[in-house]
């Protein structure tokens, strides 16, 4: 199921796919091939720099060639025009100034203006894997809009990227709904169960391989677990998504500032760290759980053999 307290997540993906990284390759496939149980509502290209929207098309090509087999499980996986037609391109500069410019909207920042307005009680979960600078300028064209975002962003080098966009929202909007999650995802590859066919080498050998279309981009692009975004989508898999200091497959989180009820970070207890990065057990002690349910996803688009 999608979420422990019901309901499918509408889901907004930001993601620099297609630049130095290959990860967001192997992240892409996993969320794909959970589409089912999400209302995704955009697939924004946002680098900057390299990667375009053309590499998000490039794995949706890949879909549509798997989506009969993924579609004899679930009527609800999107189809692959459906997936197109919701893909844009983002911001491909960082930030030039200390806010970002009036009136210079990327095709993905007017996209999270528009869902993030479209008349439904839910929230929005936008699941930040590149820069947050389409984040940045929708939030700065439209403030209100903050009611209904549910930002997780996976920080570190990507913060880098595009610093005046992050601090931007981190010192202008208190309010913010906002897991900023610098450290934890690195559970997804470091830690936990990691015997035999749990392996970060042998699982995707195992279980990846040979397994659709999807599975042998995985493998041409990065044939050993990284998947470093991979934790925002389980986040929302597994625990309620309500509750970012509860239990999770994609991490629990802490917040370190009193005066700011929703935001929320790294948890820094020391039982908690591996190799010197916070939060990264919280995510990896579901090693073995979260890799059974993507086992059983990907087999769905395996080759007749």
């Amino acid at each position: 199921m999608a979420s422990d307290n019901g309901g499918r997540p509408r889901v907004v993906i930001s993601t620099d796919i297609g630049g130095s990284d290959n990860d967001d390759y192997q992240s892409m496939v996993h969320y794909l091939v959970c589409a089912d149980v999400f209302d995704t509502e955009g697939l924004i290209s946002s680098p900057p720099h390299a990667g375009r929207v053309g590499n998000i098309l490039e794995c949706i090509d890949l879909y549509e060639k798997d989506y009969p087999r993924l579609k004899s499980y679930s009527s609800s996986y999107p189809t692959a025009d459906y997936l197109r037609s919701v893909s844009r391109q983002g911001a491909i500069e960082a930030q030039s100034g200390e806010v970002p410019t009036e009136g210079d909207l990327s095709a993905g920042a007017k996209l999270l203006i528009d869902r993030a307005n479209y008349d439904d009680p839910r929230p929005l979960y936008v699941l930040v894997w590149g820069s947050i600078t389409d984040v940045a300028q929708a939030v700065r064209a439209d403030p209100g809009i903050k009611a209904k975002l549910r930002i997780y962003s996976i920080g570190s080098w990507n913060t880098v990227q595009d610093k005046r966009s992050r601090d931007y929202l981190f010192n202008e909007h208190l309010d913010l709904w906002w897991i900023e999650n610098d450290t934890t995802f690195r559970g997804m590859y470091m830690g936990g169960d990691q015997s035999g066919e749990l392996s970060n080498e042998r699982f995707p050998e195992a279980h990846v391989a040979g397994h659709g279309h999807l599975g042998s981009l995985f493998m041409e692009k990065l044939p050993v677990i990284k998947m470093g975004d991979t934790p925002s989508v389980l986040y929302l898999l597994h625990g309620d998504p309500d509750a970012p200091t509860a239990n999770h497959w994609g991490g629990a989180f802490v917040q370190p500032y009193p005066d700011r009820p929703t935001y929320w970070h790294d948890d820094p207890n020391p039982s908690f760290d591996t190799n010197g990065r916070a939060g990264a057990k919280t995510v990896s002690k579901w090693r073995a759980d979260y890799l059974r349910d993507w086992k059983m996803r990907m087999d769905r688009v395996q080759f007749e053999r």
